[in-house]
């Protein structure tokens, strides 16, 4: 069953991701803390493992391909890409220095925000 809901969450995560360009804090660590009960630090972590390999690209493909982006969009993916590089390390090391308890309110509080401000915008 475990087996089943990740195959399911990483396909939301997926269709999401190629939707609005959001999947691994947005999908994946909600599911891994409230319906598998791992713990933030391990949601986090696990996130970052599937998002390791170069999981977008035939969604890039795709927007490429029906002339939704161009070669200047593709750069400055990957200058974003070079930021994350550094910043998930950065990240993890500062999560790491947190309960699991603060990080997780830290989450939702992270999640709120963006809510109310893609609402009014």
């Amino acid at each position: 069953m475990q087996f089943l809901l990740m195959i399911a969450t990483g396909l939301a995560a997926g269709v999401l991701s190629g939707m609005f360009g959001v999947g691994g804090g947005v999908i994946i660590v909600p599911v891994l803390v409230l319906a598998l009960g791992f713990t933030q630090h391990a949601a986090n972590a696990t996130s970052l493992v599937a998002l390791l390999l170069p999981v977008g690209l035939l969604g890039v493909l795709e927007y490429f391909r029906a002339g939704k982006i161009g070669t200047d969009n593709i750069w400055f993916g990957l200058l974003i890409a070079a930021g994350l590089f550094f910043g998930a390390l950065l990240g993890a090391k500062l999560a790491n220095g947190l309960s699991g308890d603060v990080l997780r309110k830290m989450f939702a509080v992270f999640l709120g925000i963006v809510a109310v401000r893609m609402w009014l915008q």
